[in-house]
C-alpha cells in the first residue's frame, strides 16, 4: 500500500462473541494483504464516506482481521448489527496514531525529561497513556492524568514501564 492510497471494499457489522456489545468490521484476508499482511500498522477508518477514526487492525484468525466499532461510531453511522457499510482503509501518519490530548500535549513541551521519556516507550504504552489522559471529559482531569502518568514513568526504570506503575498503584 503506498503513502497517500487508499482501499476500498464492502463488509458487515459484526457482533465479537467474547466481548458483550462489541461490534467489529471484519477485514478479509486479501485487504489484509493489500495493507501489507502486517497488523501492528494504524490506520484511518472512513465508514460509509461519513465517520472517520484512528485505528489499527486486531487478528480475527485464518488471515482476517477486525477494527472496533463502538457504540457512539455505530448511532452517527445508524448501523446496527449486520448492516453493509462501505469501508476505506488509509495508513494513518501522525505520529502516535491517534489524537494527543492539548493537556498531554501541552505537559511534554514543558518537561523535557518527561516527553525523552514517553519518546522512547513502545507504541502500543504511548497510546496507552494518550488514551488514558483522553477517556474523560474533564479538563483539569485530563491534565491530573498527564501529570500522574508522566511523573510516575519519569520514576521507574528504563525497560520496566508497566501501566500500574505509571498509575502509582504498584
Amino acid at each position: 500500500m503506498s503513502e497517500n492510497s487508499s482501499i476500498r471494499f464492502q463488509t458487515n457489522i459484526y457482533k465479537l462473541k467474547h466481548l458483550v456489545g462489541m461490534h467489529y468490521l471484519k477485514i478479509p484476508e486479501k485487504i489484509v494483504k493489500k495493507l501489507g499482511g502486517k497488523f501492528s500498522m494504524r490506520l484511518l477508518c472512513t465508514v460509509n464516506g461519513s465517520v472517520t477514526f484512528q485505528c489499527g487492525l486486531i487478528a480475527l484468525g485464518n488471515g482476517d482481521a477486525y477494527i472496533s466499532m463502538n457504540a457512539t461510531r455505530m448511532k452517527q453511522l445508524n448501523v446496527t448489527f449486520g448492516s453493509k457499510v462501505i469501508v476505506e482503509l488509509k495508513k494513518d501518519e501522525s505520529t502516535y496514531g491517534m489524537q494527543v490530548p492539548e493537556e498531554l500535549s501541552e505537559l511534554l513541551a514543558q518537561d523535557t525529561q518527561g516527553f525523552k521519556r514517553f519518546k522512547n516507550l513502545p507504541p502500543g504504552k504511548q497510546r496507552y497513556i494518550i488514551h488514558y489522559v483522553s477517556m474523560v471529559k474533564s479538563t483539569q482531569l485530563r491534565i491530573d492524568r498527564a501529570i500522574l502518568l508522566i511523573e510516575n514513568l519519569k520514576k521507574l526504570p528504563v525497560g520496566k514501564e508497566s501501566f500500574k506503575e505509571m498509575l502509582g498503584k504498584g
